[in-house]
């Protein structure tokens, strides 16, 4: 699990938790934005917690909302071997 810190980077929970309460986030449209290459982890986002559902044909699940890039300061591999994503809802 993670948590962003004050950095305000990505960072790893502390040891027994598991979900922490992420800042909120400002969703501001940009016209031909260039998705930045590193320092950050493209994190994905789920409705719920059960991150299975039927896939659509984008290939994504239902449950799946967007990606968002998220500060970070390790390689993509290192959030996503730990299974890392932000849950809109915890209990549905």
């Amino acid at each position: 699990s993670a948590r962003v810190s004050s950095g305000p980077w990505l960072s790893l929970s502390s040891k027994g938790v598991f979900y922490t309460d992420m800042p909120i986030i400002w969703l501001k449209p940009i016209e031909n934005r260039q998705p930045p290459k590193e320092g950050v982890y493209n994190c994905p986002v789920y409705k719920t917690l059960t991150r299975a559902g039927t896939l659509s044909t984008t290939g994504h699940s239902t449950n799946y909302v967007l990606t968002i890039d998220v500060p970070s300061n390790q390689p993509q591999q290192h959030w996503v071997k730990r299974g890392v994503a932000l849950l809109c809802a915890l209990n549905y």
